[in-house]
């Protein structure tokens, strides 16, 4: 495959999707021949900085795939670590174009929009003779069991709670409710206050709460989550940036909390269920939720939106609705892959149904062991085996937990071999070095809501 001049080797393609172009297939080949310095850091709330030390090519002939790398790499910064600021250090045209492609109007508004809303700061690209140094500040965080304690688990269909005495769940509750299509958010107030009191009528007492949440978090302040998709921004800001602090503080005071994204408590609850640290936590479900549990057993504060991360470089690769770009995982890695797929393989969806049940229907054919079903999976197992390379490059995770309704069934254990098959034909290296698994009863029995209750320390004394 050729791609903007650069010559990319691949081995392994999606039976169902010839033209996927593995991101990380194409940085490989492009940077066996580019030589000249180029470093990328991305600025995020308290001083934090994401540094990336590459390399381009600084010819005219290579411009436009000089431009195109450097763009997915700040666009996969940004969505893994996030940011409000980007340094730029090296070629003075590369820099002037990536400027440019961020602006306010340029082609990745959306991405300079939704980071500047995030990180309630004006979004910036900046051009400097040296990039700032690394700065983290990752938290250690959960496995907390000593107490009575809450764990609420915020889904986007159906939300969960449990209560924990000491590490043992004396009680839990699912409860439908449809917060994504609800504009008033003193529904969701009333149905978040609802679980907590359900949940501390079977307990003596509460002394502290975890949240579970999709969405992005920062300091417990919901920042951005698509169970609050239908309410108005004024409202947003009036009653749902503070809602999880205020369910909990107005319900039971002075207490200690922790509101965190449901991808890390994944990955929090994966840990507490190997035993081990370094966990990613990929959920295949409406969209693609990831989560990350470090080498020290930290959450590391990133946003881990890989559903927004580029994975293909085929420029004919399908768009995202919402963002607008092309080729990011949430179309590889969710219930969306399922329905792209499966007019390729000879399958006509009703049109009348939503996704989910599209997803569903797809499922019953799988589990019927239907040859169409399968080569759709087969083809999603590709993908995955690829992404969890480049994956790999970004974060050198040892563990991987794969979640989600895209995962469940046959289907999910069709991608899961095809994905292992692929990593050790092509990325052999990768293949020894990771442990990508479907999570087991263990950790069917911690449980999401369950971690999350065991999220924030308690006070001393």
């Amino acid at each position: 495959m050729r791609h903007l001049g650069i010559e990319v080797s691949v081995k392994n393609v999606p039976s169902l999707d010839p033209g996927f172009l593995p991101l990380n297939r194409f940085n490989e080949a492009f940077l066996k021949t580019a030589k000249e310095p180029f470093d990328i850091a991305v600025e995020r709330a308290s001083g934090q900085m994401a540094v990336y030390k590459t390399f381009v090519h600084g010819t005219a002939d290579m411009f436009d795939a000089d431009v195109y790398y450097i763009e997915r790499t700040v666009k996969t910064l940004l969505w893994m670590k996030g940011g409000f600021r980007v340094y730029l250090a090296g070629n003075e045209a590369v820099c002037a174009a990536i400027e440019k492609i961020y602006s306010a109007d340029g082609q990745q508004q959306f991405d300079h929009h939704f980071m500047a809303h995030v990180f309630e700061h004006p979004f910036e690209v900046v051009r400097v003779d040296k990039v700032p140094d690394a700065k983290d500040s990752p938290q250690r965080i959960g496995g907390h069991m000593d107490g009575c304690r809450i764990g609420f688990d915020a889904g986007g269909s159906d939300r969960k709670v449990s209560a924990v005495v000491n590490g043992e769940s004396v009680y839990s509750e699912e409860v439908v409710w449809y917060p994504k299509i609800t504009a008033d958010p003193d529904y969701h107030y009333e149905g978040i206050v609802s679980a907590l009191k359900s949940a501390a009528a079977h307990m003596p007492r509460v002394d502290a709460v975890g949240v579970s949440s999709a969405g992005i978090y920062i300091n417990n302040r919901t920042m951005r989550a698509s169970l609050f998709l239908q309410v108005p921004d004024d409202l947003f800001d009036a009653k749902v940036k503070d809602i999880y602090i205020r369910a909990i503080t107005d319900t039971f005071g002075d207490i200690p909390y922790a509101v965190i994204n449901d991808g890390d408590v994944s990955a929090l609850a994966g840990m507490m269920s190997l035993g081990e640290p370094n966990v990613l936590g990929i959920a295949m479900g409406t969209s693609e939720a990831v989560g990350y549990v470090d080498a020290e057993g930290c959450i590391t504060g990133w946003l881990n939106e890989l559903a927004f991360v580029p994975v293909d470089a085929n420029p004919g690769s399908m768009r995202d609705e919402w963002s607008g770009d092309i080729g990011c995982g949430v179309k590889y890695f969710s219930q969306d892959a399922v329905i792209k797929l499966a007019p390729a393989a000879g399958i006509e969806l009703d049109e009348s149904l939503s996704p989910a049940q599209k997803l569903k229907a797809v499922q019953a054919l799988m589990e019927a062991d239907d040859e169409r079903a399968a080569k759709i999976y087969d083809s999603i197992g590709v993908y995955l085996a690829h992404a969890l390379a480049y994956y790999y490059d970004l974060y050198k995770f040892r563990h991987v937990l794969l979640l989600g309704r895209v995962m469940s069934g046959k289907g999910g254990d069709l991608i899961l071999a095809r994905c292992k098959a692929v990593l050790a034909d092509e990325y052999p290296a990768v293949s020894e070095a990771i442990r990508p698994a479907l999570p087991d009863e263990k950790f069917r029995r911690v449980g999401q809501s369950a971690a999350a209750a065991s999220l924030p320390a308690l006070k001393e004394g």
